[in-house]
C-alpha cells in the first residue's frame, strides 16, 4: 500500500513543479494538462483549463507528491487545498480501502472505473480528510 499527498494548487501548478525542480531537485515523472483527457459532453471543458495540470507525479529524494491545479475555481490565491492518494495493490484491495474510509464519511465521487484506472474514488472521511483511492494503472492493461 502507498499513501502519497496529493496537493490542489488553483492554477499555479506549473509554477509549483518549477519551484519545486529548483528548491529541491524534483523530477517530473508525469503530467497531464485537462486538454488531454478524454472529453466528456456531460462535462464540457472550459476552455480557460485546457492548459491547466489535471495530475502532475513529481519524484523528490525517496518520495512522490502528486499535484493538480484542481478546478482552478476557487477565488482564493492562498494554498489551502490538498487530498491522501492512497493507492491499493489490486483493484479488489483498493476498494476495500475505500469503503472503509467512507464508513462515517462522505463519498464525493464513488469507487468506478476511469479512463486512468481500473478502480478510482474520492471521498471525505469521518475526520475531514479528503481521500482518492486507486487501484494500481498497469492492472488495467492486463485486465
Amino acid at each position: 500500500m502507498q499513501i502519497q499527498p496529493y496537493l490542489f494548487y488553483n492554477g499555479a501548478c506549473d509554477e509549483a513543479i518549477a519551484f519545486y525542480r529548483e528548491a529541491l531537485g524534483a523530477q517530473e515523472l508525469f503530467k497531464m494538462r485537462f486538454k488531454d483527457a478524454p472529453p466528456d459532453p456531460a462535462r464540457p471543458l472550459a476552455p480557460e483549463l485546457a492548459e491547466k495540470v489535471m495530475h502532475a507525479t513529481l519524484q523528490i529524494g525517496d518520495a512522490q507528491i502528486m499535484m493538480s491545479d484542481g478546478g482552478c475555481m476557487t477565488e482564493s490565491n492562498r494554498f489551502a487545498g490538498f487530498g491522501v492518494s492512497l493507492t491499493g495493490a489490486d483493484t479488489a484491495a483498493a476498494e476495500r480501502c475505500f469503503n472503509a474510509l467512507a464508513k462515517g464519511g462522505q463519498v464525493t465521487m464513488p469507487f468506478q472505473k476511469t479512463f486512468w484506472s481500473p478502480g478510482f474514488g474520492m471521498l471525505t472521511d469521518r475526520f475531514g480528510v479528503p481521500w482518492m483511492v486507486s487501484a494500481p494503472p498497469q492492472e488495467s492493461a492486463a485486465g
